[in-house]
């Protein structure tokens, strides 16, 4: 079932668009296969906010047994990784480092687990007055969807990391090999199967709760019905508020471009706001603001996601 579509952003960069158009294959794909599936939930950027940080999931899926973290990662050329798990990628001939997806998700998976921990108690149920075993028990999993053009160097690259990427058209298949699921009447019949699941009331309980956290950025809802179409840029993004720093006025205010980028100059208390922040997505320090006619967009360097400002 899915309970949240791929969400269309603003991109301005062919990178980000890159990107975007990478988690909107996979989304088609989960579609496609759990749609109909009453056991397995799927919600498509998935980001949240805990203990003062914010983690975006591009795919998570919720099932009897666990959850997975799909992190989606487009890359047209080669990727290796060397035995210190340090990722390279070339465009054309020229080769460049880039950031691990892996430990990415990794991070990712830490913060929602610690998020599902403190509200353990509000989500799970309890079983003749004894609370059942929490989320520490059951499966934790990633998996890093790598673009179906890339070039995987798999020979050279270490175990524990090949064992994590997948191609998109692979997915679905990697997916069910880890969630392993059998019908009630087989699950009876195996003796060894002894993973503790989550109940019904409980799967709905913790997806309802998830839903509860999602985080409304900006962004055009749009439900993915094929993959590898052509990217349309979205024309009415919704821009994010903007605020002065110090009074907090919302609208009266001017745009101004300074020594250190853009900023906005505050008409009511005189502060100067600048408009660069960490990027909304993946919280990252390595952005940059763009500007085209009255529009000014935040982009970030490492994930690659755009977010309008100002419109």
């Amino acid at each position: 079932m899915i309970l949240k579509d791929k969400t269309i952003i603003y991109a301005v960069s062919p990178t980000a668009k890159a990107g975007q158009k990478q988690e909107q294959d996979v989304a088609f794909f989960l579609r496609r296969a759990f749609k109909d599936h009453k056991k397995v939930f799927v919600i498509n950027d998935f980001k949240f906010s805990h203990n003062d940080e914010t983690a975006q999931i591009d795919h998570l899926i919720i099932y009897p047994y666990g959850f997975v973290l799909v992190e989606s990662k487009s890359i047209k050329g080669n990727v290796k990784v060397n035995d210190f798990e340090e990722w390279t990628r070339s465009l054309g001939s020229q080769w460049s480092g880039m950031p691990s997806p892996i430990k990415q998700v990794e991070l990712q998976q830490k913060l929602l687990r610690e998020l599902l921990y403190e509200n353990r108690e509000n989500i799970l149920n309890k079983l003749l007055g004894i609370k059942q075993q929490t989320f520490g028990m059951r499966c934790w999993d990633n998996v890093c969807a790598i673009s179906s053009h890339a070039i995987i160097d798999r020979e050279t690259m270490p175990k524990n990391v090949s064992k994590y990427l997948v191609k998109t058209e692979f997915l679905v298949d990697k997916l069910k090999d880890i969630m392993k699921l059998k019908d009630s009447v087989v699950k009876k019949l195996n003796p060894f199967e002894t993973r503790p699941d989550f109940s019904d009331d409980e799967l709905l309980s913790i997806t309802s709760f998830l839903m509860s956290q999602v985080k409304q950025t900006a962004s055009i809802p749009e439900k993915i019905t094929e993959p590898l179409k052509p990217y349309v840029q979205a024309s009415n993004s919704v821009p994010v508020s903007i605020a002065c720093k110090n009074c907090h006025e919302r609208s009266d205010y001017l745009v101004k471009s300074g020594r250190y980028g853009y900023f906005i100059k505050c008409n009511k208390c005189d502060t100067n706001t600048p408009l660069k922040t960490p990027c909304l997505s993946c919280t990252s320090k390595n952005t940059k603001v763009s500007k085209k006619q009255t529009t000014y967009t935040l982009q970030c360097c490492d994930c690659e996601s755009s977010t309008v400002l100002i419109q």
